[in-house]
């Protein structure tokens, strides 16, 4: 048995302890339609909870949510399915085809019908690759079907990350490519006659020539939010930006969101719900102490605490976004 399958054993166990014990509140709890105008974490003990999750992914109808669990140290990362019947929310599920590799970053396409992620899993029947790739899965009755590598002209030997779909097909992702305009930039590669094209940087007012990573972006393609590190206004350990396209069609320079959002973490992972007008990312962020822990019994109670410093989903309503 392999180091990976044993933990992610592990993982679902303890989850399924907690479940038959009612240390983890029931699924029925959570709403999509409650957003608040200051930055609230998600699913408190339901979504995000001691664990690192991130990775928001709704479907249009709000009956699908998809996000990304991970262990203490990140050794494995799965890609969780919540399914909604009958206005109640069913506990989350690994994905069928995950649980083996870092599957990662889940992405709805706009018609509903394919699921982007990243995952380092063999690709081309070659096992000795473990850079990551772009998969999709799509959507046959209630499945969702075994993933497929996108063209090697998207899928290189260098990492590539965090897929994005517009209504056009178009397909952003994160990437350091040879020649690129930073140490990693946000890509777009243009669907035509049922291909990708050539994937090139977006321009300057997007990418810098530090690091640019994770974008999302809206259906119409005209907005984008991301996240970059190293930029003179980052607020600590990389913040979410946001550009608007102009009236002919060409991205404006980026601005950062502000300290209404970003926190002195790494905010990042953005996830735009247009039909429920709600953002979501995710953060590292943890409350500052403010006193000496002074025994391992209250130590122990801030490690197994939600803010203990890993990953959770974050939410706000759209309209405080500026």
């Amino acid at each position: 048995m392999t180091k990976t399958l044993i933990l992610l054993i592990v993982l679902i166990s303890f989850m399924a302890c907690q479940q038959k014990t009612g240390l983890v509140p029931k699924v029925a709890s959570l709403s999509l339609n409650t957003p608040s105008d200051s930055v609230k974490l998600f699913g408190e003990g339901i979504i995000s909870t001691r664990y690192n999750e991130r990775d928001m992914a709704i479907t249009s109808n709000g009956d699908e949510l998809f996000y990304s669990l991970g262990t203490y140290n990140q050794s494995l990362r799965v890609i969780i399915h919540l399914t909604k019947k009958n206005n109640q929310w069913a506990e989350g599920e690994v994905m069928s085809w995950s649980g083996r590799n870092n599957d990662i970053e889940p992405f709805i396409s706009p018609d509903g019908k394919s699921l982007f992620f990243a995952s380092n899993r063999p690709i081309a029947g070659d096992t000795t690759r473990e850079d990551f790739n772009i998969w999709v899965s799509t959507k046959n009755g209630d499945e969702w079907t075994a993933p497929i590598a996108l063209d090697t002209i998207i899928n290189t030997k260098v990492d590539e990350f965090y897929p994005s779909v517009g209504k056009s097909k178009s397909l952003y992702f994160t990437a350091a490519h040879p020649g690129n305009n930073g140490k990693e930039d946000i890509y777009i590669s243009k669907m035509l006659d049922g291909k990708y094209k050539t994937p090139v940087p977006l321009d300057t007012n997007v990418n810098s020539a530090t690091y640019e990573f994770n974008a999302f972006v809206s259906p119409s393609e005209d907005t984008i939010i991301f996240s970059s590190y190293g930029r003179k206004d980052d607020l600590g350990g990389g913040d979410l930006y946001i550009s608007i396209k102009n009236k002919e069609g060409a991205w404006q320079k980026a601005h950062n969101l502000g300290s209404g959002i970003n926190s002195d973490g790494l905010d990042y992972c953005p996830f735009i719900d247009y039909p429920r007008h709600t953002f979501y990312f995710t953060s590292n962020r943890h409350p500052t102490l403010k006193s000496r822990i002074e025994n391992s019994t209250k130590f122990k109670e801030m490690a197994d605490n939600t803010l203990n410093g890993l990953d959770n989903i974050y939410v706000i309503d759209l309209k405080a976004v500026k």
